[in-house]
């Protein structure tokens, strides 16, 4: 999303580099792994991958399909059914990405990759939350985005999908449950929802389409600058930075910026906005592979923003690239953490167009690390001074970890 740069394999195929998203995004959304982060590219820094990894170098230079084609013949002179070799196609390949046993390593065959492409800029159909599983395998909902319909029915990060129109959600993967929850615009679709052990609801929600802006930004009380950045999409950057000039000409006294429910996106928009607050040349993420550095990401300079106290706001919503943001803010002393832990995503993905021109394949090719040498994946990023929003708060539209921020800077 942002001023992404594409590279090319000596097939010409198109790669990108992103921080998927926790989740995915469920509703006529899009199949990717998690529109929670969606990391593209890296900012100053350059990831080299060589020919094969240093963990798979046993593996023989290509795969012995004798045993596929095998079964192949015999579902062929056996199904009872019309059998489209398209699909036999996808799923093998399907299956193959599969057996890596990476939940952010993923094949996207045509229709899933329009999709992916679709929201990337920031445009698609659905009901607007992001899916994901927790450590125990349950279909969880990571954040839902302001604004749609999934947000406006009342999910929220951490609901327990039970079940999607009456069917038992146990053993799904994050695709399926995308699939069985997208459709038309218009069209309906229930979840069962399982809330914190306590409850249990049941949302039926209307599709739209979702076109959410990753901005918006206004001046509180006269003096202090709110800036809440849902995703980081190709608009983010330029978003971003027109706040900040509205906040320098206003003169503001403190900057709240809001990442709670941020699912994620571009590695170059989290740099970019990162970059805001902090000199140039300062380390904002690492990226290893094998433990090895492989890419630095540094603060780019343009930076309207630095020296102005700032308080950010995350939550367990908050993921891959929102955590790129608030961890590089706190670890170069920019910016103070409220709220509570985020959600804990911290591997990076490489989008490369396959030959076909019509399919994607993403790899996991790396783990970012944060400035103070901390790898978050699974366990989040904990807030300076944590701040939790109860029951009774959302039922009143009162918001203790926003007012807690702006309190913090009024004494600055």
């Amino acid at each position: 999303m942002y001023d992404e740069r594409l590279k090319h394999t000596a097939h010409h195929a198109k790669t990108k580099k992103w921080l998927p998203r926790a989740g995915k995004i469920a509703a006529a959304v899009v199949v990717i792994i998690v529109i929670f982060g969606l990391g593209l590219s890296v900012g100053n820094g350059t990831l080299t991958i060589r020919s094969g990894s240093t963990q798979n170098h046993d593996l023989p230079k290509q795969l012995d399909y004798t045993s596929v084609n095998q079964v192949y013949n015999e579902l062929k002179s056996k199904y009872d059914g019309k059998l489209d070799e398209t699909k036999l196609l996808d799923g093998m390949k399907s299956g193959l990405v599969a057996a890596a046993g990476d939940p952010y390593t993923m094949y996207f065959n045509a229709e899933a990759a329009k999709s992916f492409n679709a929201q990337l800029s920031g445009t698609f159909s659905g009901i607007g939350a992001e899916l994901g599983k927790d450590a125990q395998g349950n279909l969880i909902v990571i954040a839902p985005i302001d604004g749609t319909p999934a947000s406006k029915a009342g999910l929220r990060a951490q609901d327990m999908v039970v079940s999607i129109d009456g069917k038992d959600t146990t053993g799904l993967s994050v695709d399926e449950a995308v699939g069985k929850i997208r459709g038309p615009k218009g069209t309906k679709v229930t979840l069962r929802i399982a809330r914190d052990k306590t409850e249990d609801l049941s949302l039926t929600i209307t599709r739209d389409d979702i076109k959410v802006p990753s901005v918006k930004s206004e001046i509180l009380d006269g003096n202090i600058g709110y800036l809440r950045i849902t995703q980081f999409n190709d608009d983010t950057a330029r978003l971003a930075r027109s706040a900040a000039d509205n906040f320098k000409s206003h003169q503001v006294k403190g900057i709240v910026l809001d990442l709670r429910a941020n699912p994620g996106g571009l590695v170059d928009a989290a740099v970019s906005v990162t970059s805001m607050w902090l000199p140039e040349g300062k380390t904002i993420l690492v990226e290893k592979r094998a433990n090895v550095a492989v890419a630095t990401d540094l603060a780019n300079g343009v930076n309207p923003l630095i020296g102005i106290p700032t308080a950010v706001l995350i939550d367990e919503g908050s993921a891959s690239a929102s955590e790129i943001t608030a961890g590089a803010l706190k670890d170069n002393k920019a910016a103070t953490l409220f709220g509570v832990k985020s959600y804990g995503k911290g591997s990076v993905q490489q989008l490369t167009d396959l030959p076909d021109g019509d399919t994607v394949l993403k790899v996991t090719v790396a783990r970012w690390y944060r400035p103070n040498g901390q790898n978050i994946d699974k366990k989040g990023i904990t807030p300076d001074t944590l701040v939790k929003m109860t029951e009774d708060d959302q039922k009143q539209g009162a918001d203790p970890q926003k007012d807690a921020a702006i309190n913090f800077l009024r004494t600055e």
